[in-house]
């Protein structure tokens, strides 16, 4: 009989216990991932200082913010002065809906796992020294509104997988070093010529450059002026 007791008590303390063994688990990974990204940047103005990795979780960190689950939802770092390169293990960091890291002068590749980030909204990596492909994977994040990657040293083709991003408002490629055509098919159509603004290499219609081996753009129809506009006459009415 205390067996069978034991076992129930076993069983209900598992049951009790595993939503929170489960927070504890993603609140720790996300903080050691969190925690990689602090060891491979150069922090001269010690913004990372409070990313303490033996804490609980990393929702008491500066720059850091969660959301009820004690999961992070937003990393803050714009205009740290941080260099150094970004790691993979930020594809861990599942709710993250912000990553805002521009302008500083973080340099190397983005890394392909930033497309397991499938809650993210912002992606906003702009004014930096980036190098590299636009990885492919980033056509995944099928939320993301805002995509900024400009001012960097980003090169070779604009991935067609980003215009699935049915949800995409914000683009800005510009003054990079990509080449190729510019899609224009999907939420592309809807971006004018100053997303991809001081990409010389880049080609199509919304660039004015022809693609090589493309037939010439086609001459807007000539101008028409519409006809005048007659004003009625009234005449006076007789007595």
């Amino acid at each position: 009989m205390e067996s069978k007791v034991g076992n129930s008590l076993c069983l209900w303390l598992i049951l009790v216990a595993h939503p929170l063994w489960m927070t504890m688990v993603l609140a720790n990974m996300e903080g050691d991932a969190l925690h990689s990204l602090r060891t491979n940047l150069e922090d001269p103005n010690k913004v990372l200082q409070s990313w303490n990795p033996t804490l609980v979780n990393p929702c008491t960190w500066f720059h850091v913010t969660c959301n009820n689950e004690n999961s992070v939802i937003r990393v803050d770092l714009g205009n740290a002065l941080l260099s150094g390169q970004l790691v993979p293990q930020l594809g861990l960091l599942k709710n993250l809906q912000y990553l805002e890291l521009y302008s500083n002068n973080i340099s190397g590749p983005i890394p392909s796992e930033l497309g397991n980030l499938t809650s993210l909204v912002s992606l906003d990596l702009y004014l930096n020294s980036f190098a590299g492909l636009i990885p492919d994977t980033l056509g995944k994040l099928s939320k993301l509104r805002f995509l900024r990657l400009n001012n960097n040293s980003l090169v070779g083709p604009i991935p067609m997988s980003l215009t699935n991003i049915s949800s995409l408002q914000v683009l800005d490629l510009s003054n990079n070093h990509l080449s190729g055509e510019v899609p224009n098919n999907g939420s592309f159509s809807l971006f004018t010529p100053l997303s991809f603004a001081n990409n010389l290499n880049l080609c199509g219609p919304v660039t004015g450059r022809p693609c090589p081996g493309s037939p010439p753009f086609s001459p807007p129809p000539p101008f028409v002026p519409p006809p005048p506009i007659s004003t009625p006459v009234f005449q006076k009415a007789h007595n």
